[in-house]
């Protein structure tokens, strides 16, 4: 059995179109007290997302140690300023515009474990740098995005209307959504490929 230990649509949407047959469990993980611990011992935005991802795998593969499971997280970094999922349309409009003009990084982490055991993990980084806009042109994106705007740190979707806000993008796609999908399909079929198989 396999199993997303993630919540995010994204995430599940992704592995939906590369055929996988899994099922999803939320990980039952305080991010904001794994983020303290880990800044306090000096991490950065790349570790932050190492540990969050390995954390959250740990979480449900306690619970159904004969899962393989997978943990995902991402992180943003501007400089070395973290920013997070935004509270509501204010909160984005401000996040938005404190990105404006500048370029900043998302980093996603993959960690695969069974039985509480850690058998392979990975960290991406993109890179992205977002144009100056309007506070006009800013609103008109967040009227497109609605709610969904505040299910993604920065406030934005590179999938969505959001991508009118940027002015370049590098890195991998799937990294830039959350899930670097080609590390781990690769670590899949070394681990488990008839976890691989055309599902029923």
């Amino acid at each position: 059995m396999l199993i997303l230990a993630s919540t995010s649509p994204t995430r599940k949407a992704l592995m939906d179109k590369a055929g996988l047959d899994f099922i999803t469990v939320a990980p039952e993980v305080d991010e904001r007290v794994v983020e303290a611990r880990a800044l306090g011992e000096g991490a950065d935005g790349r570790d932050l997302a190492t540990l969050l991802a390995r954390a959250k795998a740990e979480a449900v593969s306690k619970a159904h140690p004969e899962a393989l499971v997978i943990g995902a997280d991402q992180t943003l970094s501007l400089g070395t300023e973290l920013l997070h999922k935004p509270l509501d349309r204010l909160d984005a409009a401000r996040q938005l515009d404190h990105l404006a003009g500048k370029t900043h990084r998302l980093h996603a982490a993959v960690a695969l474990m069974r039985g509480g055991e850690l058998l392979w993990s990975d960290i991406e980084t993109a890179e992205l740098t977002m144009r100056s806009f309007s506070p006009e042109e800013r609103d008109q994106v967040l009227d497109l995005e609605g709610d969904a705007a505040l299910t993604s740190v920065g406030g934005y979707r590179l999938e969505g209307p959001s991508i009118r806000l940027f002015e370049t993008v590098s890195g991998d796609y799937f990294t830039i959504l959350g899930l670097p999908l080609l590390p781990l399909l690769a670590a899949l079929r070394d681990i488990a490929p008839e976890l691989l198989s055309t599902r029923a």
